[in-house]
């Protein structure tokens, strides 16, 4: 008696569960171009994956009536679902928006690739027409490069490109500008400043501004000195700096000559200045003879082993 209750019970159980009716939503986005009843129903059964509607335009809107939905239903052999007391629903395709920076962003890879734009280096397009937006497939690459010709004598450039969701290709023209990073002076200084980190800061510059003085790298700036009074923006090309003199002309020094554990040290003038590792002509305060000696720190230098330069001392 109690096992035919209880088989009776899941007997009924199962026959509810196997006709539970699907349950309309009442606002779908989806990403494909077709909608499927995954897509519009909860409770999609065996047949989520089935077809029922094309999807709008990626990017846009549309209003379904519920007995639209029911003929598309019948067709997939569904006749009964649960409306949720709604007359229509609104369905929405989502979308990747390609604009002329995303384009933008294409050509430079592609310039990249070949060699002609270097990691240090970006590019300014400047579009024949404007390009509007345009909305695309929400895929995981919305746009690619066709083809592009470019020009370097004039940066002029053509390209193609293929849209996801657009069935012609979009062809634009314009030119294009290679920008470097280049440092720029923050604030008036005068000759001879020691440069730091907050003297400078690095600003794109056209590449064809460049091309003839070279372009100097932050690092090659920094804790260097001004060969010349600079201006507030003024981008500093590789002569506008020097590593800094640690011996000035005329600058007392101290000459150190050094053989095995001994070491001589006499006072000195500096003839000439130098920087840290570079010759200097230093004048032997007790001999009155002038050597030669290398800069070894401020105020001090030293001299070689060359028989001329033990003699002046």
């Amino acid at each position: 008696m109690i096992r035919s209750a209880l088989a009776l019970l899941t007997t009924a159980l199962m026959a509810q569960t196997a006709w539970a009716a699907p349950v309309l939503r009442a606002d779908v986005t989806v990403t494909a171009p077709v909608v499927t009843m995954a897509d519009m129903f909860d409770d999609a059964g065996a047949s989520a994956e089935a077809g029922l509607f094309r999807a709008p335009q990626p990017g846009t809107s549309g209003m379904v009536p519920v007995k639209d939905i029911t003929a598309a239903l019948a067709r997939i052999g569904i006749t009964e679902f649960s409306a949720e007391g709604l007359t229509s629903i609104r369905v929405s395709r989502a979308a990747s928006v390609v604009d002329e920076t995303t384009l933008t962003d294409l050509i430079a890879a592609d310039l990249t690739n070949r060699g002609i734009l270097g990691s240090s280096m970006t590019l300014d397009a400047i579009f024949s027409t404007p390009v509007e937006d345009i909305n695309a497939e929400a895929v995981a690459q919305p746009a690619s490069i066709l083809s592009l010709r470019y020009l370097p004598g004039n940066g002029a450039f053509t390209a193609r490109f293929a849209i996801a969701g657009v069935a012609e290709p979009l062809d634009v023209s314009g030119t294009i500008e290679l920008m470097i990073a280049a440092p720029h002076i923050t604030r008036n200084l005068p000759a001879g400043t020691l440069l730091t980190a907050d003297n400078v800061q690095m600003r794109p510059v056209p590449v064809r501004f460049v091309e003839s003085a070279g372009v100097a790298r932050l690092e090659d700036v920094v804790g260097k000195t001004l060969t010349r009074q600079s201006r507030e923006g003024m981008m500093l090309r590789p002569a506008d700096v020097a590593v800094p003199l640690m011996v000035g002309k005329n600058d007392s020094v101290t000459i150190y000559f050094r053989k095995g554990p001994m070491t001589l040290t006499v006072k000195g003038q500096a003839i000439t200045s130098a920087a840290e590792g570079s010759p200097v002509q230093v004048l032997n305060l007790m001999s009155k003879r002038v050597i030669s000696a290398t800069v070894i720190a401020p105020g001090a230098v030293e001299v070689g082993q060359d028989p001329l330069a033990v003699a002046g001392l």
